[in-house]
Parts: structure tokens; sequence; C-alpha cells
């Protein structure tokens, strides 16, 4: 079983920033989905933003729930944005095709804009 953390903050006016900490897999993915459901059941905010700097690791799974989280967003008309992607969470984006989906530039953490594979 693989350990993740969620801290959930209230930052600027409307936005909610989530800092997940660990590896997103199949044993915790329901855990941010949860997470963002309450955010969304209570007093929904004009953005979510999920600091991915702390994950180290995600799978499918993990993918398929921030893209349900994004259409579940979307259906509240609130904006969810995927932020300071580690490499390995950039690339599988990138290769997923996801990164545009949740407002995330194509070029990689440490990377030029202009070196875009």
């Amino acid at each position: 079983m693989t350990t993740l953390s969620l801290t959930v903050a209230p930052e600027s006016a409307g936005t909610v920033v989530i800092r997940p900490e660990g590896e997103i897999d199949a044993d915790n993915a329901h855990q941010m989905r949860e997470a963002i459901s309450a955010l969304l059941a209570e007093r929904p905010p004009n953005t979510i933003t999920i600091d991915m700097s702390g994950v180290t690791f995600v799978d499918s799974v993990a993918i398929g729930a921030l893209v349900g989280c994004y259409h579940a967003s979307v259906a509240c008309k609130v904006r969810l944005q995927v932020v300071n992607l580690t490499a390995q969470v950039h690339r599988l984006l990138y290769v997923a095709g996801l990164l545009g989906l949740f407002g995330t530039p194509a070029h990689g953490p440490h990377e030029p804009a202009d070196q875009v594979r």
C-alpha cells in the first residue's frame, strides 16, 4: 500500500489549493476524488489548483482520477488546474495528451518552451 497525504487550503479569494504528497495510484487515487468532490459539494471555489510538486509517482488510475475531477469541476463551473508537475508526472500527462486539459504548458518542468518535444 502506498502513502498519500493531501493538504487542502484556501489560498487567495476564490482559490483552493490541494497539495498531494507521495504516490497517487490505484490504492489511494480515491482520496483525490473525494477531496475535490467535497470541495464541489460544500461551497465550490472559483478555482481548484492541484500543486503536484510533492508527487513522486502516478499511475493510470491516478490520471483517470484527475480527468474525473476535471469533468466534475467543469460541471460545477469551477476551473481545475494542475501545476508544478514533476518530470515523471509531466511526461505521463504529455504522452496521454492531457497537459492542455489541466492548463499545464507543454514544456517540461525544467525545459525551456522552445525545446518542446
